[in-house]
């Protein structure tokens, strides 16, 4: 059955409404954008314009996997984060717009600093050092993971970006393939931080993440246990350390911070207002 543009965002959106999407055309209008390699001002220009029927077959069927929960973004395999496009798989958590805080306050600490290097902590598709390092062109940084996977995945991003020649891919449970002489003016991170048994109830979309991204463990806070007493060893006499954690953790994660070791700078809230961004400073000794 043939169809136009037109139609075929119209039949997709309706699609998508049914199945409980939140933004069904919008989210049609960038499936068939992705299938037609076009943007939006072409759909709008052309969209009486018939579709092939390879190209209307391939689009139903994303069409059709986006309904049955697939999310947008590992279709199209991109997704915008602070004002850069990244390639994003299955093999990483997908950058959420909460986490470009992470970036703003990197910038905020750095920006004055004449060669400054930071660390990423369970980078995944890069996105964070990636963009740091755009906002600071002096800047060099190490990105880490456990996933050899999805340090392809931020290689690619480095090279689009043009970053590559300033940052240093290493595969490592957080600090364990570093050398114990490393230290970094910053140490950033987005970490798993969703208690075990909370993934079940995770809506539709978070549940094709990869669960290593997510899975902080039974209380959500293993891997920022770990990174609380590790980080120091690899920061300079007041260095920072900013971290991501979940909306209910505030307090639970303030009991965890030793202050003979840490001065806790500020708790950033997100745009809903929820207590988001963790920033630290070591302690001078």
């Amino acid at each position: 059955m043939s169809a136009t543009i037109k139609s075929a965002i119209s039949e997709g959106a309706a699609i998508l409404k049914a199945a409980g999407v939140v933004e069904p055309r919008n989210e049609a209008n960038l499936v068939l954008m992705h299938v037609l390699k076009r943007d939006r001002t072409f759909l709008l220009a052309h969209d009486d314009e018939s579709l092939p029927p390879d190209q209307i077959g391939r689009y139903r069927s994303l069409i059709a996997r986006r309904a049955a929960g697939y999310p947008l973004q590992y279709l199209t395999g991109r997704q915008g984060f602070f004002r850069l496009d990244f390639e994003v798989t299955p093999d990483v958590l997908i950058p959420r717009p909460e986490t470009e805080l992470i970036v703003e306050i990197g910038f905020e600490i750095l920006k004055d600093e004449a060669s400054p290097v930071f660390a990423d902590l369970g980078t995944g598709s890069g996105a964070i050092a990636v963009s740091l390092l755009q906002e600071l062109p002096r800047a060099r940084a190490v990105a880490l993971d456990v996933s050899a996977a999805a340090l392809e995945v931020a290689k690619r991003n480095a090279e689009r970006h043009e970053v590559s020649d300033r940052l240093r891919l290493v595969k490592s449970d957080l600090f364990s393939a570093i050398a114990s002489n490393e230290s970094f003016d910053l140490i950033v991170s987005n970490p798993p931080y969703v208690p075990s048994g909370d993934l079940i109830g995770l809506q539709r979309e978070v549940r094709y993440e990869p669960s290593g991204a997510l899975d902080g463990g039974p209380d959500g806070l293993t891997l920022i246990r770990r990174i609380l007493t590790d980080a120091p060893d690899f920061l300079r006499a007041g260095g920072y350390l900013v971290f991501e954690i979940g909306f209910d953790q505030n307090e639970a994660v303030k009991a965890l911070i030793d202050p003979a070791v840490w001065k806790l700078i500020e708790v950033r809230r997100d745009l809903q207002g929820i207590p988001r961004t963790v920033v630290l400073q070591k302690c001078e000794r």
